[in-house]
């Protein structure tokens, strides 16, 4: 079956009369679009639409969680959460906090970036989510790739390239929280180094955002942290490449349909994003929008 459905095919596949499909066309309960004068119907936006419409038991039925993003802070996130007119909110903790908060529906979405020790990170934010099983309907959608890397003083006096060259000069490497994607980042490169945390510096700040290392680093508090390009850039500090990962939107399916969502995701196919994300250094969105999981 083909994934945009005419209005008789999705008729059908709903068991509805065309009639009837027209009527919730017209009062804007269904997902379509209109293409050559045609309603047409994606099928895996409708696959969410039931699931969102679903009658479940009594004891399954909670009150809408808060208009909160949780998660990880970022430049770019911040930008869309302001400009798309959602109303959504951020509570910027770390990528495990916030998944945390949205299995207890303390949030209505999170922000993640994981990272694996065995330094499999193109598919950790999937796998992650698909073996939570308390996120039963939850489902995973692309927003950015970002540049990851180590935030240095301008000239990088410490002359750092990566974690070895850090543990070699005895740099002073600002951490972040337990459970933050760059934290997790960070244990990884270490473990590849074959090394861990206890051989870094004590006396560094920790940091709850990339801001606030940035800020750190040029204060002279700490030598170097890990942060994305866009947070060296906005900070004036230099920036060591090291990695691109995935930077993900984690919320439920019933969710995926509220106004609040709806406003995020479509000011996200919006020519002033597209053109904000080509302007922030360290950003692909080429697959921003994608459903990478949908359980």
């Amino acid at each position: 079956m083909a994934e945009l459905l005419t209005t008789e095919e999705a008729a059908g596949y709903l068991r509805l009369s065309e009639r009837k499909l027209y009527d919730l066309v017209a009062a804007g309960a269904v997902p379509c679009t209109k293409a050559t004068g045609r309603w047409l119907f994606p099928k895996s936006d409708l696959d969410h639409w039931l699931a969102a419409e679903a009658i479940r038991p009594q004891a399954l039925l909670r009150t809408p969680a808060p208009p909160i993003v949780g998660g990880s802070q970022d430049p770019l996130l911040d930008w869309v959460l302001r400009e798309s007119g959602s109303g959504l909110a951020s509570l910027p903790e770390g990528s495990e906090s916030g998944l945390r908060r949205l299995r207890n529906r303390e949030v209505a979405a999170a922000a993640i970036h994981l990272h694996r020790l065995d330094g499999d990170d193109e598919n950790a934010n999937v796998d992650a989510v698909a073996a939570d099983s308390s996120l039963y309907d939850a489902v995973v959608i692309s927003f950015v790739q970002r540049e990851q890397g180590l935030l240095v003083a301008p000239g990088n006096p410490k002359k750092i390239t990566d974690v070895n060259s850090v543990l070699k000069s005895k740099a002073r490497l600002a951490t972040r929280p337990q459970g933050a994607g760059a934290q997790l980042l960070l244990l990884a490169l270490l473990k590849a180094a074959e090394a861990d945390a206890s051989q870094l510096p004590k006396d560094v700040p920790l940091c709850h955002t990339g801001a606030d290392l940035a800020q750190a680093v040029r204060e002279g508090r700490a030598d170097c942290g890990i942060a994305t390009r866009a947070v060296a850039v906005a900070a004036g500090v230099d920036f060591v490449p090291l990695m691109w990962e995935r930077f993900d939107l984690v919320l439920r399916q019933r969710d995926y349909f509220l106004p609040a969502q709806q406003a995020l995701f479509s000011f996200l196919g919006s020519a002033a994003f597209k053109n904000r994300a080509k302007a922030l250094p360290g950003y692909d969105a080429s697959d921003v929008g994608k459903i990478r999981l949908a359980k």
